[in-house]
């Protein structure tokens, strides 16, 4: 469950710098849609993040 919520993370903290850079290339033309896939991306590291970073005790 820890390396599966890892690579979740991970993949959502590539949409959150993907976006921008498409955005920079015209690929994606909205703003909007820019917006919408960095809050979505910001929220699935927040509930991901703390899974696998927490310490064992």
């Amino acid at each position: 469950m820890k390396k599966i919520t890892m690579y979740i993370g991970f993949a959502s903290l590539a949409l959150v710098i993907a976006p921008p850079i498409l955005f920079m290339t015209d690929s994606i033309t909205e703003l909007d849609t820019v917006k919408n896939l960095m809050l979505a991306a910001t929220f699935v590291w927040f509930l991901t993040a703390p899974v696998w970073m927490k310490k064992e005790e």
